[in-house]
């Protein structure tokens, strides 16, 4: 007999009991956000999802069914023809739609019938979506951040990847907004995610962690790019104690250079990246930027930004914040070495 289980956990270990996670949901609701882990397999596309959206709007809910009926049909036919064709008898997967509906239960359906183990998340995807607002924007308890801060050029982002590595719990928000916090910051045609999967792909991280240790967090401002941090995360950044990365210029100047390679390749990017700076820079010391860019002369590039752009930026703002690092560290090059180094300090402190 078809066996279908209401799933209404969705915490690690419950998703774990899963081998796949399968969000029926069209491509495009899928690619703004999608539960951790989850793939793809469509029962409507987009341009479906319209079409019977629209019949159910201007003619009725009855025939909107029989056509989005027969269009689900079809599709998870071709899914069980394709990516589930290999699929064990013992596989056993998650299914879920919007809100625990008609395209869920449908998959659910067909797939249970064939005889593998099906279940379907109660509520569907805004049940997800509700427990990471939640977790985000409605748990006024503060997180145990501890950011790591430092002049343009220190190596932060590398910092946080070297405590990773060495076991520490690392929220890397530039990587997850796909964005380096600048005018510079960017990675050419590779977008950022939606701002719905940024927040879920921040929880995800949260909510494995253990929370009497400290994670490591960027000091950023409260927009990565065009996405922003999350309310309870922003406010407890606000309040974090600060590690603080002192680097010489020469140091961060080449370290740069290695960092912003894309940039520096894409001589029409590079300069448009510099054009973001009129705002705060004549038009004059923008100009001698360009030409230094022109001439391949990167390296005195990128100390003149440090020493006339950013260092300025960071002490302004600095400024405005009375508490001082509880710790400061020195490193006298950027290196996998000298970042290592200071990950295990850190961790040990």
């Amino acid at each position: 007999m078809p066996y279908l289980e209401t799933v209404s956990d969705l915490s690690p270990a419950s998703l774990a009991r899963f081998d796949d996670i399968i969000d029926v949901r069209s491509p495009a609701e899928f690619a703004d956000d999608h539960l951790p882990g989850a793939i793809s397999l469509p029962v409507l596309s987009n341009a479906e999802r319209a079409e019977v959206g629209t019949i159910y709007k201007q003619e009725s809910p009855f025939r909107a069914n029989r056509v989005g009926g027969a269009i689900v049909a079809r599709n998870i036919a071709r899914h069980l023809e394709t990516a589930l064709a290999d699929k064990p008898k013992t596989w056993r997967p998650l299914v879920y739609c919007w809100r625990g509906g008609m395209r869920s239960n449908a998959m659910g359906t067909i797939l249970s019938s064939v005889g593998w183990p099906v279940g379907v998340v109660k509520g569907g995807y805004k049940s997800w979506r509700r427990e990471v607002v939640d977790g985000l924007e409605h748990d006024e308890a503060l997180l145990p951040v501890r950011l790591v801060d430092g002049q343009t050029g220190t190596g932060k982002t590398a910092l946080l990847h070297a405590l990773a590595e060495a076991g520490g719990q690392v929220i890397d928000l530039e990587g997850l907004a796909n964005h380096r916090g600048s005018a510079f910051g960017d990675f050419g045609d590779s977008a950022q995610p939606a701002q719905r999967l940024f927040e879920t792909e921040i929880w995800t991280r949260l909510r494995a962690f253990d929370l009497s240790r400290p994670v490591f967090v960027e000091a950023e401002s409260a927009l990565v790019g065009r996405r922003r941090v999350p309310r309870r995360l922003w406010q407890s950044m606000l309040a974090a104690p600060r590690v603080e990365v002192h680097a010489p210029v020469a140091a961060r100047a080449a370290f740069l250079q290695r960092a912003y390679g894309d940039v520096i390749s894409d001589p029409h990017r590079l300069n448009a990246s510099l054009d973001k700076l009129v705002a705060l820079q004549s038009k004059e010391t923008v100009a001698a930027w360009k030409a230094l860019a022109s001439a391949g002369r990167y390296g005195e590039l990128a100390a003149e930004l440090i020493e006339q752009h950013y260092d300025p930026l960071y002490a302004r703002s600095r400024k405005r914040r009375e508490d001082k690092p509880v710790q400061v560290v020195e490193v006298d090059e950027i290196s996998e070495a000298t970042l290592a180094s200071a990950a295990q300090d850190l961790l040990g402190s």
